[in-house]
């Protein structure tokens, strides 16, 4: 499959062939329909985050992704072939105290990122751990295009108003068009 890989920091980012990737037990394959270019993936790439310097390069960045289901694992059972998808940027564990007993699970202690600790979504494939915990089914009326600029927007605005403010007893809902989508991406 083509993805586009850096082999180096700060170094050209290369269309290459990379091996196609296989669904873990907990998660999935799915074909990129969309994805997005964040600030995060340009802090990545200069090698200024300790996931991908952990991980090693070559490196594929990569982290606000949408697309189909082409492979699931054994072990999943919320999805099946051809779900249409949206990723969050943090794959959450549900198991470590952050997940579990602080309902935390932006900050969980065991998260996976697409892009970051993981070969990202500037692929043709992805393959996502933990999927019946952290994929959500994408509605019909939403395309890929939006659904893939949700994951990271909105987990940092999530951790904002629900962690750092603790709101807890209220809750805020939006009505949003396209032009509301677009203002609070920039």
């Amino acid at each position: 499959m083509k993805a586009a890989v850096y082999r180096s920091f700060s170094g050209p980012i290369k269309i290459e062939d990379v091996p196609h990737p296989t669904a873990p037990a907990s998660g999935v394959v799915i074909k990129v329909m969309a994805t997005g270019v964040c600030r995060s993936d340009w802090h990545g790439w200069k090698g200024h985050d300790s996931d991908i310097i952990d991980h090693g390069l070559p490196f594929v960045p990569g982290h606000e992704v949408s697309g189909i289901i082409v492979e699931v694992g054994n072990d999943v059972t919320k999805f099946q072939l051809g779900d249409r998808v949206a990723v969050p940027f943090i794959l959450s564990c549900g198991q470590c105290s952050m997940c579990s007993a602080h309902n935390r699970p932006t900050i969980c202690e065991k998260q996976e990122q697409p892009g970051f600790s993981m070969y990202g979504s500037y692929a043709e494939y992805l393959a996502l751990p933990r999927a019946d915990r952290n994929l959500s089914i994408i509605p019909d009326s939403v395309s890929f295009i939006e659904a893939a600029a949700l994951g990271c927007r909105f987990t940092t605005a999530f951790r904002a108003v629900v962690q750092k403010v603790e709101l807890h007893h209220t809750r805020l809902w939006l009505s949003l068009d396209a032009e509301d989508w677009v203002y609070l991406a920039s």
